[in-house]
């Protein structure tokens, strides 16, 4: 799922800080529940099936499957400005960038660069031990993760180079670095320093600042997609 403007160029929260107050809530189906803050109910969206492509500005994928006008009406109404929401029509067609760690035969969604986010609770306690005492402590939502995972010390993530989450073994990609996209308060839009300026005091090289790092799925052969995970899976560095 992405969103993307009429000419079909890709909008996200860096552009419309007020999409990270937005949800999209996977169904069993394979659809959508979108919801805003004072919604009565959730929209829900079905799959685009038959739909015509439309084309779309993503890096390695040029076409996407328009999830219908009424998605469209209600993205547009709530962000105040004409948006359109879009389907992936094959999650293995846009492959994982190589400068972002992918291998020939690796797919990614509509992602900016791997196909899941893993973030540390030791690890943000960390960060939150190293930020100011007048700072409030940042909540894990800052970093936008797909998988949370405890138990481990501090960014023992980083040396991970494959890891094993219930029945999947993913290999790592790289470190994920943070922009200034984890200074803004997803509830209230509010705008602050931090984590950017302590990661930047203790996670700091190459001129970037990270923290978390992105997995890619080692797929059995002929596997279109990962097992689903589950929480309080294992997980099991190897």
């Amino acid at each position: 799922m992405g969103v993307v403007d009429p000419d079909g160029t890709p909008v996200t929260a860096r552009e419309r800080n007020a999409l990270l107050g937005l949800t999209a809530e996977p169904t069993a189906d394979g659809g959508l529940l979108l919801a805003a803050p004072g919604d009565a109910e959730p929209l829900r969206v079905e799959v685009p099936i038959g739909a015509a492509p439309i084309p779309v500005g993503h890096s390695r994928q040029r076409e996407a499957l328009p999830a219908g006008d009424e998605a469209d009406a209600w993205l547009s109404e709530r962000m105040r400005m004409p948006l359109r929401l879009v389907w992936q029509p094959d999650p293995l067609r846009r492959p994982v960038n190589p400068a972002h760690g992918g291998l020939p035969g690796e797919g990614l969604s509509l992602a900016d660069a791997g196909p899941l986010l893993l973030t540390s609770e030791a690890s943000l306690a960390q960060l939150n031990a190293w930020t100011p005492d007048d700072v409030q402590p940042l909540d894990m939502v800052r970093f936008r993760p797909n998988l949370v995972v405890d138990g481990e010390e501090p960014f023992a993530e980083d040396s991970w180079t494959h890891v094993r989450i219930g029945g999947v073994r993913f290999r790592f990609g790289e470190v994920c670095d943070r922009c200034v996209m984890t200074t803004i308060d997803p509830t209230s839009l509010a705008r602050g320093k931090d984590p950017i300026r302590t990661l930047a005091k203790h996670r700091r090289w190459d001129g970037k600042t990270w923290f978390g790092v992105r997995l890619i799925p080692e797929l059995e052969d002929g596997a279109a997609t990962a097992p689903r995970l589950a929480v309080g899976d294992e997980v099991e560095a190897c």
